[in-house]
Order: C-alpha cells, then structure tokens, then sequence
C-alpha cells in the first residue's frame, strides 16, 4: 500500500526544483556566515505552516541551520534574513509563507 502525504505536508516539503532556484539564488553559500550551506532551512518554519517555496527558503551552513532552529540569535537572524528576502524578492510578504488550509 502506498503512503499518501497530506497536502499540507506535500506543501511545506521542500522540492529540489525549489532547492536548486534556492542554491543558485545565494551562490550554494551560508546567507549568514558565508561559508558552504544547503538550500533546506525555512524561515518560517514547517512547525508553524511554512511553505517549502523559494521565498521562504534559505541556504545554511550545518551550524548556522542549527542555532537558527534552537533559538540561538534567532531574533537576530530572522531580522538579518527578513531584510535579505526582501532584497531578493521586492514584493516579499511574510504572511504569505504560511500554509492556509482553505485558501
């Protein structure tokens, strides 16, 4: 029998199309630290309804994803990372990177 994903699942899962847009957006490169990073962290995250879309998306190195997802400079980060997505998407809207059930 095959697992069927509920549709919000399937909607905060990151697809490797957006993976590869996010990769090249920030030059396979830490938004934070610059050092080497994966296009897998969300900045709202998928406990919250985050979307697995490229403006909610962004490229981590391991120990940056890390302290962005334990609270460690979280405030600091998401301020730091809200102003980069803006930058990158002019017409960025937080609100809408969270999953709606009926939208």
């Amino acid at each position: 029998m095959k697992y069927r994903s509920s549709k919000r699942a399937l909607a905060l899962a990151i697809t490797q199309e957006v993976k590869r847009a996010v990769h090249k957006r920030d030059g396979g490169r830490c938004v934070w630290c610059g050092r080497p990073g994966l296009p897998e962290a969300h900045f709202v995250r998928r406990s919250k309804g985050g979307l697995g879309i490229e403006q909610n998306i962004l490229t981590l190195c391991r120990p940056c994803h890390y302290n962005f997802d334990s609270g460690i400079n979280r405030e600091t980060m998401r301020d730091f990372f809200r102003k980069y997505l803006k930058v990158k998407y002019p017409d960025w809207d937080e609100e809408k990177l969270y999953y709606r059930r009926f939208q």
